[in-house]
């Protein structure tokens, strides 16, 4: 089994950034009790990880792992909470088995319905394209026929790897006047599948793995990360002023994708940054955040700008001006 420690888990699970980049958010991750702003559930914090990783130790039987879980079905994301359904079914019959063998029993009708997921999405790529030059089209039309004909090679293998897909568009140099819609089809492709979006994607990748690693993966997915509003690809400085503490998965199913774009997949996200910031508010004035008291006001500005005026977070429950904040934040 691999070392996986509070320090590295994120990395290990995910591939988000090393904290070194997100240093500036640490007293973010020091918070309890937030909602994640882009998934609406209750983050787990990080301190809670070292604990969960002595009670995973012990977890012999799929009942053990299932009982473990079960304190943290609140905090689960659907696709978490759907597989923790199937796991709760599958041990009142098999409660001295593993959790893995759960997932191969319905590995192959998952996978089926994989393939269809991700043919719709390529459906929707392709669609674009009819806005583009022959040409370009082409060239597109290409690389979603060759995952298409991987999708449709066997039925007993995985799919197609999405990164490598989504890596291969980057390789169309757009012409000037196409390049909107280049990136259009680029966020369209970033709704193919992945085991933070379907229940599908999880059972057929997670199939391989071990049962300490399944529960740890459905656990890590409700933990604090730290969340570049604009990404860092995209020009995002590191600064508290740009970051957002949310759920693991949350962060890591976003990708590069535009706020705009994220908003379409999760039209409740206004909702949840309201929330989100209600519970900012009230950990600095619980006296959390000393230092940081103008990061509603910095936050909010970032959050309208990113998603070009779909967010739009209230602060009237805020005891600080935005002067007062300044003049506060200087006394640390």
């Amino acid at each position: 089994m691999k070392n996986i420690t509070p320090q590295n888990y994120l990395k290990y699970y995910y591939d988000i950034p090393s904290e070194g980049k997100t240093s500036a958010g640490k007293p973010l991750r020091k918070l309890k009790n937030i909602i994640c702003p882009y998934r609406g559930i209750k983050i787990i914090p990080t301190e809670n990880i070292k604990g969960f990783e002595k009670k995973l130790a012990q977890c012999k039987t799929a009942l053990d792992g299932v009982e473990l879980l079960s304190c943290y079905q609140e905090n689960m994301l659907p696709v978490e909470k759907a597989m923790y359904a199937i796991f709760k079914d599958f041990v009142q019959i098999n409660p001295e088995d593993n959790l893995q063998n759960c997932l191969l029993m319905i590995k192959m009708n998952c996978l089926t319905r994989l393939k269809l997921e991700e043919m719709e999405v390529l459906d929707e790529v392709d669609r674009l394209t009819k806005r583009l030059s022959p040409n370009s089209a082409l060239k597109i039309r290409a690389k979603t026929t060759k995952c298409r004909q991987i999708i449709l090679s066997s039925s007993t293998h995985d799919t197609f790897k999405r990164k490598i897909f989504l890596n291969s568009l980057k390789e169309i140099i757009p012409k000037e006047n196409e390049r909107e819609i280049f990136k259009n089809i680029r966020n369209k492709a970033l709704f193919l599948p992945t085991s933070e979006s379907s229940r599908n994607a999880f059972v057929v990748k997670y199939s391989k793995r071990s049962q300490i690693e399944i529960i740890r993966r459905i656990f890590i997915a409700s933990t604090g990360s730290i969340e570049h509003v604009t990404p860092a690809s995209e020009g995002g400085l590191n600064t508290i002023g740009n970051f957002l503490l949310t759920s693991a998965s949350g962060n890591r199913y976003r990708e590069n994708m535009p706020l705009t774009e994220y908003i379409k997949r999760h039209p409740q996200i206004p909702e949840y940054m309201q929330l989100y910031i209600q519970d900012i508010i009230r950990e600095i004035h619980n006296g959390n955040l000393k230092g940081n008291e103008t990061y509603p006001y910095k936050i909010k500005k970032k959050l309208f700008e990113e998603s070009k005026g779909r967010i739009m977070i209230s602060l009237s429950s805020y005891k600080y001006s935005e002067e007062e904040a300044s003049k506060e934040e200087q006394r640390y």
